[in-house]
């Protein structure tokens, strides 16, 4: 499997419960009609109430590391070129823009042992 991960920060007029009903009643399932090739689809919604923390560390710069699955490059490859397509990725990005801060999204690939 070849998997990616996005930190992602919701806008700041929203509050924590509203970010995560919006992305998980219309974002979510906007993404899985979206990207066929996503074998797997988590978002892991950071919570604070119990942080450990070394002295001085800020709280985290996102609200969500989400994790996407494909079968292999391939797979992930084709997710992104149809995000670049408007009529596949427009969507996505409108919808991204209402609920996300994306001057603050970081996606990459990782290795996963």
């Amino acid at each position: 499997m070849f998997k990616a991960v996005a930190l992602l920060a919701r806008k700041p007029e929203l509050t924590r419960e509203q970010f995560i009903e919006h992305y998980e009643t219309v974002h979510a399932p906007l993404i899985l009609r979206s990207f066929p090739t996503l074998k797997a689809y988590r978002r892991n919604f950071v919570d604070l109430t119990d942080i450990i923390r070394a002295p001085g560390v800020a709280d985290p710069s996102f609200d969500v590391i989400t994790e996407m699955w494909f079968e292999d490059r391939a797979g992930y490859d084709a997710m992104l070129a149809a995000h670049a397509d408007p009529a596949i990725g427009g969507p996505v990005a409108e919808d991204a823009n209402l609920f996300l801060d994306m001057s603050r999204t970081l996606q990459f690939i990782v290795d996963e042992r």
